[in-house]
C-alpha cells in the first residue's frame, strides 16, 4: 500500500469516505450532524487539494483508496503564546472493510514525517467525545490531551 499526496481524480473515492466518517459522527450526535451528508462540498475538496497549506494523503492500493488523512498547517502567535508551527489533522478515515488493518497507523506515521520535514513543533487534532473508537486509536499513537472543549446544550435550534 502506498501513501501519496491527493489529486482532484481521486474525489469520487475521497467523498465515499466522507461520509463514511460522517455517519460515524451523525449515527452518534444527530443534534450536530446532519445524517447523510458529508464534511466537504467536491467545490471545496477541489480548493483543498489546490493549496499547500491544505495537503491531503491518501492510503492507496490498485488505484484504490482505503483512507485518508487531511492536514492543515497552522502557525499561533500571540502577544502570550510562542511562535510555533502545528500540523492540524482535520479528519482521518479508513474505508470500513479495511479498518484494524493499521492503515490509519501508516497515515498517521506519514504526517509525523511531513510535519518534522516543515518544522513543526506539534500536531494536533480535535475528537468528538462519542467518537471512542478515534480516541483509543490516538491514545495508541502517543497522543495526549492538549485541552478540552465543553459543552452544556440548553435547547434551542
Amino acid at each position: 500500500m502506498d501513501i501519496r499526496k491527493a489529486v482532484s481524480k481521486d474525489i469520487p473515492q475521497i467523498e465515499e469516505l466522507l461520509y463514511q466518517v460522517h455517519k460515524i459522527h451523525s449515527d452518534k450526535r444527530p443534534d450536530i450532524f446532519k445524517p447523510g451528508e458529508k464534511k466537504y462540498t467536491t467545490e471545496e475538496l477541489i480548493k483543498i487539494l489546490d493549496s499547500s497549506n491544505t495537503p491531503v494523503y491518501v492510503a492507496v492500493e490498485d488505484d484504490k483508496i482505503y483512507g485518508y488523512i487531511f492536514c492543515i498547517f497552522k502557525r499561533f502567535y500571540t502577544n502570550s503564546m510562542t511562535d510555533i508551527k502545528t500540523l492540524y489533522i482535520d479528519d482521518l478515515c479508513v474505508t470500513e472493510s479495511a479498518r484494524g488493518q493499521k492503515i490509519g497507523l501508516k497515515l498517521y506515521n506519514y504526517v509525523i514525517d511531513i510535519a518534522k520535514q516543515n518544522d513543526c513543533y506539534n500536531i494536533t487534532l480535535n475528537i468528538w467525545e462519542c467518537n471512542e473508537n478515534a480516541k483509543k486509536f490516538y491514545d495508541k499513537c502517543g497522543l495526549k490531551i492538549q485541552k478540552y472543549g465543553m459543552e452544556q446544550i440548553i435547547g434551542g435550534t
